[in-house]
């Protein structure tokens, strides 16, 4: 490491010091270089720093995996997931416009939209894309830009304009992390923006989460539980988390 970089480094670790996140933007800007140099900074340097979408985080702050292998998130708690998209199947009618969030937690349910006779999916997620592309009864919208490969998505800076130009009658959103103070997080920031216009614009907004994300909170937060009307979850003890909630009108869906 030369020693501009690790002065960098070294000034980007001193800003994280309380826990904080840090925009590629600001961190070059303190640095007086470009996003480019930073990124190649921590990338390809040892530190404790990991890029996460666009902003920088310590790589040992608190209930962030420094991480995110999709490979892996699709095996945890498979049988789960399964259980859960099958609800989320009863509660599709014909000819919805689906909007299907990225990650692991709602790819066993693609299998299941060849059941239905016309459906539209909006995604950003391009495992999400190259499932559904094959159904005959699906009218595919792909989001796209910059490809994130840890996500299999795609984030642009006109993605939440072209989603909240769409009709959109359920919003299905999965999340890393769901805390009844801290809110809805996940682990990418990119991801934020695409969730936020799908929750802000469809008529019907679902959360699909396993327990195991109750208590846990990650870098990117998006979205408060109340701004959801229903959570399908597999935790009968998932009531509790929602006792603090002032809308009556959302509804918990036990798997």
């Amino acid at each position: 490491m030369n020693d501009r970089s690790a002065q960098r480094l070294a000034r980007l670790q001193e800003a994280l010091a309380s826990g904080g996140t840090l925009h590629l933007r600001d961190a070059a800007e303190l640095c007086g270089v470009s996003e480019m140099t930073i990124r190649r900074d921590v990338t390809t340097q040892p530190s404790t720093i990991s890029l996460l979408g666009g902003r920088l985080v310590m790589a040992s702050y608190p209930g962030v995996t420094p991480v995110y292998d999709l490979t892996e998130q699709q095996a945890s708690h498979y049988q789960i997931k399964h259980r859960l998209c099958q609800r989320v199947a009863s509660l599709i009618e014909e000819g919805d416009t689906l909007f299907i969030d990225c990650g692991s937690t709602l790819i066993p349910l693609l299998s299941q939209l060849s059941h239905f006779r016309e459906l539209t999916v909006v995604t950003y997620a391009l495992n999400v894309a190259n499932a559904v592309a094959a159904l005959p009864n699906v009218r595919l919208v792909l989001l796209g830009g910059l490809f994130y490969a840890s996500s299999q998505s795609f984030g642009s800076d006109g993605m939440r304009t072209a989603i909240e130009r769409l009709g959109i009658n359920k919003a299905l959103i999965s999340a890393a992390g769901v805390d009844c103070e801290r809110g809805v997080s996940c682990f990418h920031f990119h991801e934020v923006a695409p969730k936020q216009a799908a929750i802000a614009t469809a008529m019907q907004r679902l959360l699909i989460v396993d327990a195991s994300k109750f208590g846990l909170v990650r870098p990117a937060y998006f979205a408060a539980l109340s701004d959801f009307d229903i959570v399908v979850t597999d935790d009968e003890h998932a009531p509790k988390l929602l006792d603090c909630l002032p809308r009556a009108s959302l509804s918990v869906t036990v798997a």
